[in-house]
């Protein structure tokens, strides 16, 4: 890879969303030329996936398909779209990527890290990111500023307990590679932690 891949972790209502449209309101006033994508999505067919994944009546989706699912819609975004973007130099900001599987499906649902790992091979070993943003908060504090879990999303209505196993299988990962995690206080006003968030990202030459 040429280009540089940065990617945005976090625990549902952490504020990702409002932190990523932050950094492109920041990247385009300064003309520093981007690809934004997310996870699960970001082509047709891995949108399509994305809808599977998160569908509520989809109840008796078992963690190992779940998992599966994941991982089809990285290797379908990958090779469609990111690896030409990578190639071609671009900067390249991914909304959740491989870390998520890791830390929902690993550590949360319980398949274990070495499960994960092997079913994302082509992602781990060929399109690792640079930097990974983790956005640290811990569920509870997310929840209560976000106003609760989304009735509409699978994942987001999994309960507390599987939220706090998600949240310190990233604390876990951040401590285990920590050349590439940028972990950043999230618990301050949204400006706050945009500043950080540039500051870090300056810091390592990204931007």
């Amino acid at each position: 890879m040429k280009g540089k891949f940065i990617t945005f972790e976090g625990c549902e209502g952490v504020g990702k969303s409002r932190q990523i449209k932050l950094l492109q309101e920041y990247l385009d006033k300064h003309g520093i030329s981007y690809y934004l994508t997310r996870e699960p999505g970001g082509s047709l067919i891995s949108e399509k996936i994305r809808n599977i994944i998160l569908d509520s009546e989809n109840k008796k989706m078992t963690d190992a398909c779940e998992a599966l699912l994941y991982a089809a819609a990285r290797v379908q975004l990958l090779d469609e779209i990111l690896k030409e973007k990578l190639d071609n130099g671009e900067l390249v900001i991914c909304d959740r990527y491989v870390d998520s599987s890791l830390a929902y499906q690993g550590y949360a649902r319980g398949l274990g890290v070495d499960f994960v790992s092997k079913i994302n091979a082509y992602a781990l070993e060929n399109f690792l990111p640079d930097y990974t943003v983790f956005l640290n908060l811990s569920p509870k504090d997310a929840f209560k500023r976000k106003g609760g879990a989304d009735k509409g999303d699978r994942l987001e209505q999994s309960g507390i307990d599987f939220h706090n196993k998600v949240y310190n299988g990233y604390l876990e990962l951040a401590k285990s590679d920590k050349e590439r995690y940028i972990v950043i206080d999230a618990s301050g006003t949204k400006e706050e932690t945009h500043n950080k968030i540039i500051e870090e990202l300056e810091k390592r030459h990204v931007i």
